[in-house]
């Protein structure tokens, strides 16, 4: 499945925070297993680059990064989509 705007993801691996383009805490990393949401795709490069947004539980984001698909796992909710 092609990963579209606002799918869910979790990351596959630790981001450091040289990557991320903001960040409300001091974090030396994104830890893997982290939930975020695709807000942007950019497809001006062979393989697209997805911008995910990581946020609290009230919906403030502390983090932004850019991944490639390689980076992060596809969450689905409904068996149909798996």
């Amino acid at each position: 499945m092609i990963p579209q705007r606002f799918d869910t993801i979790a990351t596959l691996q630790p981001i450091p925070a040289h990557r991320l383009q903001l960040s409300e805490l001091s974090l030396v990393t994104l830890p893997s297993g982290q939930v975020g949401t695709i807000v942007e795709i950019y497809t001006t490069q062979t393989d697209p680059y997805y911008l995910i947004e990581f946020s609290d539980r009230q919906g403030r984001a502390y983090a932004l990064v850019t991944l490639q698909s390689q980076e992060f796992l596809l969450l689905h909710y409904d068996l149909a989509a798996a």
